[in-house]
């Protein structure tokens, strides 16, 4: 059976998001199918916060499957206002995150793919799991009703920990375990050195989080007006969801401080037995005695010390990580589904025509080196 809708949110497909967040049973269900999530952006949390928050103009939808009042698959989506939008899974383009349908199981996945196909728009998931239920399971749905294209998108790099509890930093090389003790040695001669790692409650959450966007402020992050204290959304969305995850016991803020002043910082979510970071920062004052890096491997301590099983760095691969953290990544896949429709079929197209403009010059460049 399928939740009721109000008559001002009917449409094909599901509950307007604004009204399904409201909804008390949906949100007592969702927390419940949190056991199943393996993303913390599968959570009630983090999508009650992003609908706050950071999608204003935008035509939002709760897509679920429930028996009996209680959900067994869930995804928010969104779009802009026209005839020829698309929806996206919420989340990704905004914080540009890995997000996945939050599923009980694979019969509950085929049976919310089944529902999403007939949303009779296209559809685009930009960085879903390779591993995600919801891909084989819309492979299934779309057969004689869309065309579905999986590509390969940007995995999030990735580090297990030892079960045994093992010290972290021996998995890197001498060469990095010096640069460590150097950096530490410059730390030191700067004054008293420090490391926290806050499980904040909802009454000390505030001066934590205003302490750590401060510090990103004072990094390249501040200058580029890409730091949270730059973008008011953005800030107001992590305000948001860690505030709610800390109601839960999951928020984590760390600091490194030298004599009481933080010079880096961490805003992360315990999920699922992993280390989840969010935002990283350092005090570019401090630059020389790499604190980001130092901080880093306290958190990494700590969490194999609690018996965490992973430490997810999120964001992308890039060279820094591979270099100097792990180069294990997390595949993802970005999945696009077109319905058999004048609107799919439409999009289709008109993508096409742009992809073959993009592959264009480059062939006719090559054409001209061999005939010359």
């Amino acid at each position: 059976m399928e939740l009721p809708e109000p008559q001002e949110s009917r449409e094909a497909g599901g509950l307007s998001a604004p009204i399904a967040l409201r909804d008390e049973m949906l949100a007592k269900g969702w927390w419940e199918m949190e056991a199943s999530a393996t993303l913390p952006s599968q959570t009630y949390a983090f999508h009650a916060a992003l609908a706050g928050t950071m999608l204003p103009g935008r035509i939002l939808k709760v897509v679920s499957i429930c028996e009996g009042g209680k959900p067994l698959a869930i995804l928010p989506l969104c779009r802009r206002s026209g005839p020829f939008s698309r929806w996206h899974a919420a989340g990704v383009r905004q914080v540009y995150e890995p997000v996945d349908a939050l599923c009980r199981d694979g019969v509950a996945a085929r049976r919310l793919a089944h529902k999403v196909v007939g949303l009779a728009r296209p559809l685009r998931l930009d960085r879903v799991p390779a591993d995600s239920l919801l891909v084989p399971a819309l492979r299934h749905a779309a057969k004689g009703r869309a065309f579905v294209v999986a590509r390969p998108a940007q995995a999030w790099p990735t580090m297990a920990l030892e079960p045994d509890g093992a010290d972290p930093e021996l998995r890197f090389n001498a060469g990095r375990r010096s640069d460590f003790r150097r950096a530490r040695r410059r730390a030191d001669a700067l004054g008293d050195v420090t490391f926290e790692m806050h499980e904040p409650a909802p009454d000390t959450f505030d001066d934590l989080f205003e302490q750590a966007v401060g510090v990103e402020q004072r990094g390249w992050k501040g200058e580029s007006g890409s730091a949270l204290g730059s973008d008011a959304a953005k800030g107001a969305f992590f305000r948001d969801f860690l505030l709610r995850s800390c109601r839960e016991g999951r928020c984590r803020i760390a600091f490194m401080r030298i004599d009481r002043r933080p010079v880096a910082m961490q805003l992360a979510v315990e999920f699922q037995r992993r280390y989840w970071l969010f935002k990283i920062g350092f005090d570019e004052e401090f630059a020389r005695c790499s604190p980001g890096n130092l901080l880093m491997l306290f958190a990494l301590k700590d969490a194999a010390d609690r018996g965490l099983r992973g430490f997810e760095m999120l964001g992308e691969v890039e060279p820094w990580i591979a270099e100097a953290w792990t180069q294990d990544a997390v595949p993802c896949l970005r999945v696009q589904t077109y319905p058999f429709n004048p609107r799919g079929l439409a999009t289709l197209l008109a993508e096409a025509a742009i992809w073959g403009r993009q592959r264009l010059p480059r062939r006719l460049f090559r054409r001209g080196g061999e005939a010359g």
